[in-house]
């Protein structure tokens, strides 16, 4: 059964702590929590049986039955004035309900599993889009090197749409870290010469995908087993970094069989 509490005040501590957390990409490093907005996020994390430490819902949500019974699942629920909700929220269009989670905790990459590494990707929607192919597609490992996306800022969040629960994800590596993964790396780049269509495509492996704009740093190219080229007979001059992700992760999975 849960614990609810109605909230009046916008200077009650919950909520000062919330409205950091939606509004700064990496306070969850310092604060220890994750904030989730949003019925798809908040059911995702329910169907994948992690726990919440507590709900926010707005009054006029927790009138409605479906999202009071999801908002219960949390040991704790405030219920907050709509006006209130809306302060918290990052949102043009306030969802009305949201969880807060345990951030976790630092780990280290794990040898062996299908991985993808992020070498500076900066955008909060690509990043949480990669996530999301690389978790339909059975990459179960996101590798974020120093200087990318904070993986749990609400923007990545939302853009992965649920993908989070699913992957194991470790941020802020340095290069070196990757010599244990036990793995060879691919790299996606516009300029190699061998297409992603005439080459010999290892699984398990981990691909490799870089800045959006100055692409893979040269160092960690050189650490590559190969370097693949999707072809583009349209003419453009590159992909957009989640796109190509996509693509490289589907051909990679499609020539081994689906194993």
């Amino acid at each position: 059964m849960s614990e609810v509490v109605d909230i009046a005040s916008r200077d009650n501590p919950l909520l000062v702590r919330l409205r950091k957390l939606a509004r700064t990409p990496g306070a969850y490093r310092k604060l220890g929590v994750v904030w989730l907005e949003g019925e798809h996020l908040c059911q995702a994390l329910r169907w994948r049986g992690r726990a919440a430490v507590q709900a926010l819902v707005s009054q006029s949500a927790w009138q409605q039955p479906a999202l009071r019974e999801l908002a219960s699942w949390a040991p704790r629920v405030a219920c907050v004035p709509d006006s209130l909700f809306a302060s918290v929220s990052s949102l043009d269009s306030p969802a009305g309900i949201g969880f807060a989670i345990d951030a976790p905790e630092p780990r280290a990459a794990r040898p062996g599993l299908p991985s993808v590494v992020l070498d500076r990707v900066q955008d909060a929607g690509n990043v949480g889009s990669i996530l999301r192919s690389a978790s339909a597609l059975g990459f179960t490992q996101v590798l974020a090197l120093e200087g990318s996306a904070a993986l749990w800022s609400p923007k990545v969040l939302r853009a992965g749409m649920g993908a989070h629960f699913g992957l194991e994800l470790v941020e802020g590596l340095a290069q070196a870290q990757l010599d244990g993964l036990d793995l060879p790396l691919l790299a996606g780049s516009s300029h190699a010469e061998c297409t992603l269509d005439e080459a010999q495509l290892p699984f398990p492996c981990a691909w490799v995908f870089g800045h959006e704009g100055q692409g893979i740093a040269p160092a960690l190219l050189a650490r590559c087993a190969q370097t693949l080229r999707i072809p583009q007979p349209g003419g453009e001059e590159s992909l957009n970094v989640a796109a190509a992700a996509a693509i490289c992760l589907y051909a990679t999975r499609r020539r081994g069989g689906w194993q």
